[in-house]
């Protein structure tokens, strides 16, 4: 769990009233933007595609700073900041029709009175076309998947440079531009469409109709990578040192000399990081709590315990909770209850401690909150009028009576820069790039009633199989592995006599942003190895099963 938190001031209460509490009552609300306004950006408008963030994480890779803004931001927002170029996403929208979302005029004003350069990619091209004099209407025949684009004869773009006369890009598209814009030409096109690629060179313009932010193109880092720093000259000074720098002068700043900061961890790699920025910020005014609720991976809080608090300097407790979070989840199958159980008894606790540490300490002013990017880009994506934006777990379960103030280190990062940023710290590699476990934790891996027993048989389980995975050399190349034990038994023969026992199954996905992933393909070796392991050392399992599914259109937690 990574700051599923609430205090609400001298008051506590019992699961089930916080629960109803935080379904009836106004959340805190999480601010949209990450108002940085000295920094030098890259400004992403977003029309609701479903590669918006890759387009982020590929300008972040040049080390260039960026944030994503929904295409419907105000002029007065986006002038706040420093421009160093704006970038117009794809959408599933025509632009063409009516109630298609559309850049502000009050934005184009902005972006032609500093001169800004702009690149349409898919949609936002079309959306160049016809705010400029052209023409977008539907293909006779859409076109989804790899194509080959070839440059115009002569063509000697500078967001080309450097690459061949023809290559491979990633098309998505139904629509496409009939007639060029005002004061544009084409630059590329594809046996499908004469205009891929235009540009407006006095007014600092490009479109694109395919995605070069996708890995499907292969040279599309190098198109991107022209356009922000050749073209638009952005500096490629977005380095996690110095943003821990930063951090730690601003954390100092706002807390003051005496003031105190609490926070939940788990062991997790982004907790590990916020906890020991915090910890270098200042000291053991920061009061981190470890909550066992008995779901955990096998000895996780003597681990984590030994990990943070000798290793890593974090003045942390622990609290052991295992009977009280097994006595709740009794009887219980269906995943959402579980969920809404441990969470709300979680918020119990983390409540009793932060009560117990301000009679110890003094008051605590100020909550350490575990947001990441992406939560910020879930905030804030336009999702179109009838879209209801969920509320994050980072963020759902705090209501607004709550007298904490956030301090938020990692909403700036992506997953992959919190882990650069770990090591930067000094954080040892192992504890940096640990998979991801879920908030719930084994509760919702074992599908079925959560028991002692159930718990103990999938910590053995999935103990073995991550073990294998490090002696393999496998681990590193999966985003996310685990066991899950199954509600199902099956007939097994061992030694001379019958068995009648759980089965399991193992899932290992590879995955950059956890959106989209694939099975991973596990050799049948280490398979082989797993299961022979985990049948004859794991009593109460007879049979192990790979999951060869992948997302969409399933996902990768079971439950």
């Amino acid at each position: 769990l990574i700051s599923i938190t609430n205090r609400v001031t001298n008051t506590t209460y019992h699961s089930s009233e916080v629960l109803k509490m935080a379904e009836e009552s106004e959340y805190l609300k999480q601010s949209s933007q990450l108002g940085n306004t000295d920094r030098p950006q890259v400004a992403i408008l977003d029309f609701g595609s479903q590669y918006s963030h890759l387009i982020a994480r590929r300008v972040r890779e040049m080390h260039v700073y960026c944030e994503l803004y929904s295409c419907l931001v105000t002029a007065e927002e986006l002038a706040k900041h420093e421009l160093t170029a704006v970038i117009l996403s794809g959408g599933p929208n025509s632009v063409y029709e009516e109630g298609a979302p559309h850049v502000a005029e009050g934005v184009w004003k902005l972006i032609e009175e500093r001169n800004v350069p702009v690149l349409g990619i898919c949609y936002g091209m079309q959306e160049l076309a016809h705010v400029f004099g052209g023409k977008v209407a539907p293909g006779l025949k859409r076109e989804y998947g790899k194509a080959s684009v070839s440059r115009v004869e002569g063509c000697n773009s500078p967001l080309f440079a450097g690459l061949p006369e023809e290559f491979i890009m990633w098309m998505s598209h139904g629509d496409k531009l009939h007639v060029v814009p005002d004061g544009f030409k084409a630059v590329a096109g594809t046996s499908n469409a004469d205009f891929v690629a235009i540009e407006n060179i006095s007014k600092r313009r490009w479109g694109l109709q395919f995605h070069p932010e996708v890995t499907h193109s292969p040279l599309g880092k190098d198109i991107l990578k022209n356009f922000v720093v050749n073209i638009s000259g952005a500096k490629q000074d977005w380095v996690m040192s110095d943003y821990a720098n930063e951090f730690i002068e601003e954390v100092r700043a706002m807390v003051g000399p005496t003031g105190h900061v609490i926070g939940a961890v788990s062991g997790g790699v982004d907790s590990t990081v916020a906890a020991v920025l915090l910890t270098k910020a200042i000291g053991d005014r920061f009061h981190a709590v470890l909550v066992d609720n008995g779901c955990l991976r096998k000895d996780e809080s003597v681990k984590v315990l030994q990990r943070m608090r000798e290793d890593c300097g974090v003045n942390l407790r622990c609290v052991y909770a295992q009977d009280r979070f097994l006595n709740l989840l009794k009887g219980v199958t269906e995943p959402e209850k579980k969920r809404k159980i441990i969470g709300g008894t979680f918020i119990d606790i983390f409540q009793e401690e932060a009560n117990k540490i301000e009679a110890e300490s003094g008051p605590c002013e100020f909550l350490l909150q575990g947001t990441l990017y992406p939560d910020v880009i879930e905030s804030i994506s336009y999702k179109g009028p009838s879209a209801t934006i969920k509320t994050h777990h980072n963020v759902g379960g705090l209501p607004a009576s709550m007298k904490l103030k956030l301090i938020e280190p990692l909403r700036e990062l992506f997953k992959d820069e919190v882990r650069e940023l770990g090591m930067a710290l000094g954080i040892d590699e192992v504890s940096v790039f640990r998979h991801p476990f879920p908030g719930p934790g084994l509760a919702i891996r074992i599908l079925g009633e959560v028991t002692a027993e159930r718990v103990k048989i999938l910590q053995e389980a999935d103990d073995i199989v991550i073990e294998e995975l490090y002696k393999s050399g496998h681990y590193r190349l999966i985003g996310q592995a685990f066991v899950v034990l199954l509600p199902v038994k099956s007939v097994g023969v061992m030694g001379d006599g019958r068995t009648y026992e759980n089965v399991a199954c193992v899932r290992c996905v590879e995955t950059t942003d956890y959106m989209t992933a694939d099975f991973y393909h596990l050799p049948y070796e280490v398979m082989s190895t797993m299961s022979s392991r985990v049948i004859n050392e794991v009593r109460g399992i007879n049979r192990l099963c790979y999951d060869i599914s992948s997302k969409p259109p399933a996902t990768i937690e079971w439950e």
